[in-house]
């Protein structure tokens, strides 16, 4: 029986070998996800124009034994530009499961990121994962996303609410590099290809957004899907809420704060779509 004195804890590394082994990690853990490449990982953990990936790994000698990221993010709230970290990835070997060490790193990863300046942590959980961040790791339930599939466009209107992200041309440019999506933009649009056949999702309507061609093809779509949370939102075409039966599994939107100042978030006041967060 191994104890937490046989793990040892680090910090995630992004050299090549470090890159490598999250890679098979993650795949492993997360069979017949092929997202978890070498060059996904590459993309999200160091090419952050606000930041290198952030959080903790446990090791069990010079075995992978746990891993948990967050990746830098900006957010705006009540006119103050905050700088935050947005829960990504988490796996464990299942040579290692039962001890608790996903609780450990997340720990870890929170504490370190107070020290060194961040305010917050924000993420989207599943149904089944979103008690253990909440009872276990102290967020805050902010609310469900919602779904909503219908023809047309859901623009959000982000100057009305008062916690939104903020992507500069820099940023903005690498989120729309993704290495395994496939993006396509229809006047201010940007969406993205789903799971589901002739099914869209729209990442995000804004002026001044710039698409690279994906090597991927197109996908023809005859309806648009938004994800998010947003009060105030306009909507040009005919949408319908898509019930919770339909869903695969209902996404929660949690926060935490880490400066200590900071309010509990209220729903209404939250903007949020698919170009903030990994689903795409």
């Amino acid at each position: 029986m191994s104890s937490e004195t046989d793990y040892t804890f680090k910090r995630i590394a992004t050299d090549a070998q470090a890159i490598s082994g999250y890679a098979s990690l993650l795949t492993e853990v997360f069979a017949g996800d092929e997202k978890f490449s070498t060059s996904y990982l590459q993309w999200q953990y160091v090419e952050n124009p606000n930041g290198r990936v952030f959080g903790f790994d446990a090791f069990m000698k010079d075995e992978l034994a746990a891993h948990y990221a967050t990746i830098p993010v900006r957010y705006h709230f009540q006119g103050k530009e905050l700088k935050g970290l947005l829960s990504l990835n988490t796996a464990t070997h299942q040579n290692h499961r039962g001890k608790g060490l996903f609780t450990k790193l997340a720990d870890r990863t929170y504490t370190h990121a107070a020290e060194e300046g961040y305010d917050f942590v924000i993420g989207v959980a599943n149904q089944n994962s979103t008690h253990g961040f909440v009872k276990k790791l102290g967020f805050d339930l902010v609310g469900p996303l919602q779904v909503k599939v219908g023809m047309g466009n859901i623009h959000v209107d982000k100057s009305r609410h008062e916690f939104t992200s903020s992507w500069d041309e820099d940023s903005l440019s690498w989120r729309l590099k993704h290495p395994k999506a496939n993006y396509h933009q229809s006047k201010n649009l940007v969406k993205t290809a789903t799971q589901k056949k002739f099914i869209s999702g729209i990442m995000t309507s804004k002026k001044g957004v710039s698409v690279s061609p994906s090597q991927l093809p197109r996908q023809s779509s005859l309806l648009n899907m938004w994800i998010g949370l947003a009060e105030y939102q306009k909507q040009k075409g005919l949408f319908f809420n898509l019930p919770d039966k339909l869903k695969p599994s209902p996404l929660n939107l949690i926060y935490k704060d880490l400066s200590g100042a900071l309010p509990n978030l209220k729903q209404c006041s939250v903007a949020f779509e698919l170009l903030d967060f990994d689903a795409y």
